[in-house]
């Protein structure tokens, strides 16, 4: 381990998106320094063999709280079982995602919305209830998990583009007015991760090894390396880092020219 063990010791997690890829690993990386976990998603028996597995894995209590996080009142109901099984919430990742390729000009209209609502105000669902049930009078760390598909502009991607800048956007307006709170806010940028399910989706086959020989420190990502800076980020370490996005990605949003699908 990159940090001390005990460096998030007595801190409780509400992680979505938590019982698969980078937001898994995240958990992960947070149970095995110190932190309990709860994590949410939509598929309640996937979500309680992560859990499960989470737990093996560190030794550490994890809650599988099943919610969709564009629907409030499921949103309110997991916080809600988080704060009576565990105890408080000291760190918020906000994880859950959807994605997929299309073209704008054969994206449906509730394709749209969708990914908009997952990732957008799936994000606000979760911040503004975690805030209202426990951050606002205890403070706490929210981490939102974003992308750089927006930095310039990316082929097949203005569903996820748009999602992930109105991300960003939310976490720089939400440390603005929460920062006197005690309630730090910032996000992360994730570049291609290898074997996630993000990257099987969108960089299939032969586009997938084209994509990697593109950035510039000339692989992917791994799923660890994104889980140690959202350790950081959760810890006392990064106590000034507030209001920001910080990109991992390898140096590849540099690279201008968009690959051809």
């Amino acid at each position: 381990m990159v940090f001390r063990e005990d460096i998030l010791a007595g801190k409780v997690a509400f992680v979505t998106g938590g019982g698969s890829g980078i937001c898994k690993g995240i958990t992960e990386a947070l149970m095995r320094h110190g932190a309990t976990a709860a994590i949410a998603g939509r598929q309640a028996p996937r979500l309680e063999a992560a859990a499960r597995e989470l737990e093996e894995r560190t030794g550490k209590r994890c809650l599988a709280t099943p919610c969709d996080v564009r629907e409030p009142a499921t949103v309110e109901a997991a916080l809600d079982r988080t704060l009576a099984e565990l105890g408080g919430i000291d760190i918020v990742v906000n994880g859950a995602a959807g994605n997929f390729l299309a073209p704008a000009s054969q994206l449906s209209y509730n394709g749209f919305r969708t990914v908009m609502g997952i990732d957008a105000l799936g994000t606000f669902n979760v911040c503004r209830a975690a805030f209202d049930r426990w951050l606002r009078d205890h403070g706490g760390v929210i981490l939102n998990i974003s992308a750089t598909l927006h930095y310039g502009a990316t082929p097949m991607q203005v569903h996820a583009s748009a999602a992930k800048a109105a991300v960003d956007s939310m976490t720089k307006s939400l440390a603005l007015e929460w920062g006197k709170l005690g309630i730090r806010v910032n996000g992360i940028a994730p570049g291609p991760i290898a074997d996630t399910e993000g990257m099987s989706r969108l960089a299939p086959g032969d586009l997938s090894a084209k994509l990697a020989s593109r950035v510039p420190i000339g692989r992917y990502g791994r799923i660890e390396e994104i889980a140690n800076l959202a350790v950081f980020l959760a810890s006392d370490a990064a106590s000034l880092i507030h209001g920001t996005t910080i990109v991992a990605d390898g140096g590849a949003w540099l690279v201008g020219t968009p690959l051809e699908y």
